[in-house]
């Protein structure tokens, strides 16, 4: 793989977010973590992503608002949304807004990752 591909991670629970880096910097691709929204939202101001993997259910801004806004300001990022709430309606809220996919955790490693790659077209 040449070319370098941003992703990044948003999800309230650090552990998650670890275990998501590790698994997706094993494919080579660039990872940065946040485990605040607001943090998150800033930092695409300043770096483009090719890809953003966001828990749904967050203390200060949901999922779905963070895709909201990150189609404003980036609207060729792909977003896959992560949820241990998983339920239809939001699912499809989420695929009808861009979200490129939605996946309900408990998730394998590899569903990720495969998800990622399907994302980036890899």
């Amino acid at each position: 793989m040449d070319k370098i591909y941003n992703v990044m991670i948003l999800d309230d629970e650090p552990i998650v977010c670890e275990r998501l880096r590790s698994t997706l910097e094993k494919v080579n691709l660039d990872v940065e973590t946040f485990t605040d929204p607001n943090d998150a939202v800033k930092r695409f101001a300043e770096k483009k992503f090719h890809l953003l993997i966001t828990d749904l259910k967050m203390k200060e801004l949901d999922g779905i608002e963070i895709l909201k806004l990150l189609q404003k300001v980036s609207p060729e990022t792909k977003v896959i949304i992560i949820t241990g709430f998983a339920t239809v309606e939001k699912a499809r809220e989420a695929l009808k807004i861009g979200a490129h996919d939605f996946i309900a955790k408990p998730f394998k490693l590899s569903q990720l990752r495969d998800l990622a790659a399907k994302a980036l077209g890899l």
